[in-house]
Protein backbone atom coordinates (compact mmCIF):
# COMPACT_ATOMS: atom_id res chain seq x y z
CA UNK A 1 0.00 0.00 0.00
CA UNK A 2 1.28 3.46 -0.87
CA UNK A 3 1.08 5.72 2.19
CA UNK A 4 0.72 9.49 2.23
CA UNK A 5 1.46 11.92 5.07
CA UNK A 6 3.15 11.34 8.38
CA UNK A 7 3.56 8.07 10.22
CA UNK A 8 1.36 6.94 13.10
CA UNK A 9 2.35 4.70 15.99
CA UNK A 10 -0.91 3.56 17.58
CA UNK A 11 -0.54 2.04 21.06
CA UNK A 12 -3.61 0.15 22.26
CA UNK A 13 -3.96 -1.18 25.78
CA UNK A 14 -6.09 -1.18 28.91
CA UNK A 15 -6.39 1.75 31.26
CA UNK A 16 -3.28 1.98 33.47
CA UNK A 17 -1.23 -0.30 31.20
CA UNK A 18 1.46 2.32 30.64
CA UNK A 19 0.53 3.57 27.17
CA UNK A 20 1.34 7.21 27.91
CA UNK A 21 4.60 6.31 29.65
CA UNK A 22 5.67 4.26 26.63
CA UNK A 23 4.52 6.93 24.17
CA UNK A 24 6.47 9.66 25.95
CA UNK A 25 9.59 7.49 26.20
CA UNK A 26 9.43 6.66 22.49
CA UNK A 27 8.71 10.28 21.58
CA UNK A 28 11.87 11.39 23.38
CA UNK A 29 14.04 8.80 21.61
CA UNK A 30 12.71 8.71 18.05
CA UNK A 31 15.01 10.26 15.44
CA UNK A 32 12.13 12.25 13.89
CA UNK A 33 9.58 14.42 15.70
CA UNK A 34 6.31 12.80 16.76
CA UNK A 35 3.29 14.51 18.29
CA UNK A 36 1.71 12.57 21.16
CA UNK A 37 -2.08 12.42 21.10
CA UNK A 38 -4.58 10.73 23.41
CA UNK A 39 -7.94 11.15 25.08
CA UNK A 40 -6.10 12.12 28.27
CA UNK A 41 -5.07 15.35 26.53
CA UNK A 42 -8.76 16.27 26.35
CA UNK A 43 -8.94 15.74 30.11
CA UNK A 44 -5.61 17.36 31.00
CA UNK A 45 -6.28 20.48 28.93
CA UNK A 46 -9.86 20.73 30.16
CA UNK A 47 -11.22 20.52 26.63
CA UNK A 48 -14.31 18.71 27.91
CA UNK A 49 -16.97 20.47 29.97
CA UNK A 50 -16.14 18.27 32.97
CA UNK A 51 -17.78 20.36 35.68
CA UNK A 52 -21.14 20.62 33.85
CA UNK A 53 -20.93 16.87 33.18
CA UNK A 54 -20.27 16.19 36.89
CA UNK A 55 -23.17 18.49 37.83
CA UNK A 56 -25.50 16.62 35.48
CA UNK A 57 -26.02 19.54 33.13
CA UNK A 58 -24.65 17.44 30.25
CA UNK A 59 -24.98 13.66 30.02
CA UNK A 60 -21.58 12.11 29.28
CA UNK A 61 -23.26 9.09 27.70
CA UNK A 62 -25.00 11.42 25.22
CA UNK A 63 -21.90 13.36 24.12
CA UNK A 64 -19.32 10.54 24.44
CA UNK A 65 -19.89 8.96 20.98
CA UNK A 66 -19.29 12.25 19.15
CA UNK A 67 -16.25 13.05 21.30
CA UNK A 68 -14.57 9.74 20.44
CA UNK A 69 -15.55 9.89 16.77
CA UNK A 70 -13.93 13.34 16.70
CA UNK A 71 -10.88 12.02 18.54
CA UNK A 72 -10.54 9.26 15.95
CA UNK A 73 -10.71 11.86 13.15
CA UNK A 74 -8.02 14.10 14.70
CA UNK A 75 -5.21 11.57 14.33
CA UNK A 76 -5.54 11.03 10.56
CA UNK A 77 -5.98 14.79 10.06
CA UNK A 78 -2.70 15.42 11.87
CA UNK A 79 -0.92 12.70 9.88
CA UNK A 80 -2.35 13.79 6.52
CA UNK A 81 -1.03 17.28 7.26
CA UNK A 82 2.46 15.72 7.43
CA UNK A 83 2.83 15.16 11.18
CA UNK A 84 4.12 11.98 12.75
CA UNK A 85 1.81 10.96 15.60
CA UNK A 86 2.00 8.61 18.57
CA UNK A 87 -1.60 7.89 19.53
CA UNK A 88 -2.14 6.06 22.80
CA UNK A 89 -5.67 4.76 23.02
CA UNK A 90 -8.05 2.21 24.47
CA UNK A 91 -9.92 0.57 21.60
CA UNK A 92 -13.04 -0.45 23.49
CA UNK A 93 -15.00 -2.24 20.78
CA UNK A 94 -14.98 -3.78 17.33
CA UNK A 95 -16.95 -0.73 16.13
CA UNK A 96 -14.19 1.61 17.38
CA UNK A 97 -11.55 -0.49 15.62
CA UNK A 98 -13.56 -0.42 12.38
CA UNK A 99 -13.98 3.36 12.72
CA UNK A 100 -10.22 3.72 13.14
CA UNK A 101 -9.50 1.38 10.24
CA UNK A 102 -11.71 3.48 7.99
CA UNK A 103 -10.27 6.82 9.09
CA UNK A 104 -6.63 5.62 9.04
CA UNK A 105 -6.87 3.93 5.64
CA UNK A 106 -4.04 5.01 3.34
CA UNK A 107 -1.78 6.11 6.21
CA UNK A 108 1.40 4.52 7.54
CA UNK A 109 0.19 3.03 10.84
CA UNK A 110 2.33 0.87 13.12
CA UNK A 111 -0.02 -0.85 15.58
CA UNK A 112 1.26 -1.79 19.03
CA UNK A 113 -0.61 -3.87 21.60
CA UNK A 114 0.46 -3.10 25.16
CA UNK A 115 -0.35 -5.87 27.60
CA UNK A 116 -0.24 -6.04 31.38
CA UNK A 117 -1.52 -8.57 33.92
CA UNK A 118 -4.86 -7.82 35.54
CA UNK A 119 -3.29 -7.83 39.00
CA UNK A 120 -0.79 -5.16 37.98
CA UNK A 121 -3.43 -3.11 36.15
CA UNK A 122 -5.64 -3.06 39.23
CA UNK A 123 -2.68 -2.12 41.44
CA UNK A 124 -1.76 0.77 39.13
CA UNK A 125 -5.37 1.91 38.84
CA UNK A 126 -5.68 2.10 42.63
CA UNK A 127 -2.27 3.78 43.00
CA UNK A 128 -3.07 6.44 40.39
CA UNK A 129 -6.22 7.50 42.17
CA UNK A 130 -7.56 9.37 39.13
CA UNK A 131 -9.19 6.41 37.40
CA UNK A 132 -12.57 4.81 38.00
CA UNK A 133 -12.04 1.52 39.75
CA UNK A 134 -13.02 -1.33 37.49
CA UNK A 135 -12.05 0.34 34.21
CA UNK A 136 -8.78 -1.60 34.03
CA UNK A 137 -10.56 -4.92 34.54
CA UNK A 138 -13.20 -4.08 31.93
CA UNK A 139 -10.51 -2.98 29.44
CA UNK A 140 -8.37 -6.05 30.22
CA UNK A 141 -11.22 -8.26 29.05
CA UNK A 142 -11.89 -6.40 25.80
CA UNK A 143 -9.19 -4.20 24.22
CA UNK A 144 -7.05 -6.92 22.64
CA UNK A 145 -9.95 -9.05 21.36
CA UNK A 146 -10.52 -7.12 18.13
CA UNK A 147 -7.14 -6.53 16.55
CA UNK A 148 -3.90 -7.96 15.26
CA UNK A 149 -0.70 -6.02 15.90
CA UNK A 150 2.64 -5.24 14.33
CA UNK A 151 4.22 -5.49 17.79
CA UNK A 152 3.05 -6.70 21.19
CA UNK A 153 4.74 -5.59 24.40
CA UNK A 154 4.20 -6.19 28.10
CA UNK A 155 4.42 -3.08 30.27
CA UNK A 156 5.62 -5.15 33.22
CA UNK A 157 8.91 -5.42 31.33
CA UNK A 158 11.45 -2.62 31.70
CA UNK A 159 10.40 0.63 30.02
CA UNK A 160 13.82 1.03 28.39
CA UNK A 161 13.59 -2.45 26.82
CA UNK A 162 10.03 -1.84 25.60
CA UNK A 163 10.98 1.55 24.16
CA UNK A 164 13.96 0.08 22.33
CA UNK A 165 11.83 -2.79 21.02
CA UNK A 166 9.15 -0.38 19.79
CA UNK A 167 11.60 1.92 18.02
CA UNK A 168 13.54 -0.94 16.40
CA UNK A 169 10.35 -2.70 15.28
CA UNK A 170 8.96 0.57 13.90
CA UNK A 171 12.17 1.29 11.96
CA UNK A 172 12.14 -2.25 10.52
CA UNK A 173 8.38 -2.52 10.07
CA UNK A 174 7.07 -4.95 7.50
CA UNK A 175 4.54 -4.31 4.76
CA UNK A 176 1.69 -4.79 4.64
CA UNK A 177 1.19 -3.58 8.21
CA UNK A 178 -1.32 -5.10 10.61
CA UNK A 179 -3.62 -2.12 9.91
CA UNK A 180 -3.31 -2.62 6.15
CA UNK A 181 -4.18 -6.32 6.54
CA UNK A 182 -7.19 -5.53 8.75
CA UNK A 183 -8.37 -2.81 6.31
CA UNK A 184 -8.05 -5.26 3.41
CA UNK A 185 -10.07 -7.76 5.44
CA UNK A 186 -12.90 -5.23 5.73
CA UNK A 187 -12.76 -4.43 2.01
CA UNK A 188 -12.41 -7.74 0.15
CA UNK A 189 -12.26 -7.54 -3.65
Amino acid sequence: MNHLGGSIILINGPSSSGKTTLALAAQSRLATPFLRFSFDLFLDCQALPLEPIRQGKFAWDAIRPAVFTGLHRCVPALARAGNNVIFDHIIESQAWLEDLLESLSGLDVFFVGLHCSLTELERRELQRGNRRQGDAQMDFQTVHRFASYDLELNSENALEANTTALIEAWKNRARPSAMDRMIDGLNPL
